[in-house]
């Protein structure tokens, strides 16, 4: 691969020491909340000099992807090391150099080592479970697209993620693949927008576009804005958080090049926001890109409203916008992940009036069988008649509205 990323290393043995000193000054307690390991005190990194470190590319091709490096990492549960026997069968496992470093080697309760490692529970299919709950491909009038609101469209540019999520919903489609994918394999695609002048808003996600070469979504981009009634330009990612040395000084020349375009990023737990993190997060912002988070709902991983609420303010310091809660959607083997909708619902009933109105996302059921997405929330009209509403506010008085 050509490297792309030489024009933001001239500090990185800076960052990079910087990050472990101040690690090895935060009280225990807290140190695996906010700072990854110290990379070089892991022994399968131990040799790596920070210049490779930070090089996207070397990160990829450095990912954990098999139970013998995996066990150089932590201490493996019999339930994981059955999950990862197992795991080929239904979504590989790739794990980023840097992702890992932030995994607890002794609790398997560690929420990057819950969403990250496979366990036996994952092939126990649940009831209603679905192999595509969304109806993706059903809405798919072209190859890497989906149209299913009237005026905008999801552009799936790759199969491939920097790491692998386990309650991953398009696990059908993501992976790794041996065959090298055709430039001209989105065509369709772009023909399919340009003769649909009601579609103003494209947004690329996959698996995870900033997976890409600089060129190819460079060129990816360039077909979309030659298309005259496009307007709005929105990239899906989890790269921030997994992979913060994909964000270089020539990305972002490209993402300035052909903006506006906002950028929705997958965060899932306040232990994924690392200084390094909030670099990546800050040269998006500080380059004009609009940043907000998606996050799925995820059984003892982030369904108390106390870790949620610390998420969100922790993404407002980095300039992020809280976006979107969604309940794990009903996908073959994620059943162990899911939670009861009330606890959804408790969560924005903690935040709404207790925090920053910027700090409140919107949850959502992404409706099974294709319905999209759907707002739940408290309830907070508590009786209607002709001109007059009875309301509650947060703290459960009672008001009347009259009309």
């Amino acid at each position: 691969m050509a490297n792309n990323s030489t024009d933001t290393l001239s500090n990185t043995v800076d960052i990079t020491q910087d990050i472990a000193k101040k690690s090895s000054q935060q009280p225990s307690k807290n140190k695996r909340l906010y700072f990854p390991i110290d990379y070089k005190q892991i022994e399968l990194f131990k040799d790596v000099n920070p210049l490779e470190w930070e090089d996207w590319h070397w990160q990829i091709k450095n990912r954990i992807r098999r139970k013998e490096e995996l066990q150089q990492l932590i201490n493996l549960t019999f339930e994981e090391e059955k999950g990862l026997k197992l795991s080929d069968s239904r979504l590989s496992v790739a794990i980023t150099p840097y992702w890992a470093t932030m995994i607890d080697p002794n609790n398997p309760k560690c929420p990057i080592r819950k969403q990250m490692v496979p366990v036996a529970s994952e092939f126990q299919v649940g009831n209603h479970e679905m192999r595509d709950p969304c109806a993706e491909d059903r809405d798919s009038p072209a190859h890497g697209l989906v149209h299913r609101y009237p005026d905008r469209v999801l552009l799936l540019a790759t199969e491939q993620c920097a790491s692998y999520c386990r309650h991953c919903t398009r696990r059908r489609l993501v992976g790794e693949k041996k065959e090298i994918p055709s430039v001209n394999k989105l065509d369709a695609a772009y023909d399919y927008i340009r003769s649909n002048k009601k579609i103003r808003d494209v947004l690329i996600s996959g698996g995870d576009p900033l997976m890409l070469e600089d060129e190819a979504l460079e060129n990816i981009f360039k077909n979309i804005r030659s298309i005259s009634h496009v307007e709005f330009l929105r990239i899906g990612t989890r790269v921030p958080a997994t992979l913060p040395q994909r964000i270089t000084e020539n990305l972002l020349k490209i993402f300035k090049k052909y903006g506006p375009i906002w950028m929705s990023i997958h965060f899932n737990h306040p232990k994924e926001i690392t200084k390094r993190c909030r670099q990546a997060c800050e040269m998006l912002s500080d380059a004009g890109i609009p940043l907000g988070s998606q996050t799925v709902l995820l059984k003892d991983i982030n369904d108390k409203p106390f870790v949620m609420r610390k998420l969100f303010h922790d993404l407002l310091k980095i300039r992020v916008r809280p976006y979107y809660i969604y309940q794990c959607d009903p996908v073959k083997g994620t059943a162990h992940f899911r939670t009861p909708v009330a606890v959804g619902i408790n969560i924005i009933e903690k935040l709404r009036g207790y925090t920053s109105g910027y700090a409140v996302p919107t949850y959502v059921i992404d409706a099974p069988g294709g319905g999209g997405k759907i707002p739940i929330g408290p309830n907070y009209i508590l009786s209607q008649a002709k001109g007059r509403y009875t309301l509650r506010n947060y703290k459960g008085k009672i008001y009347t509205y009259l009309e």
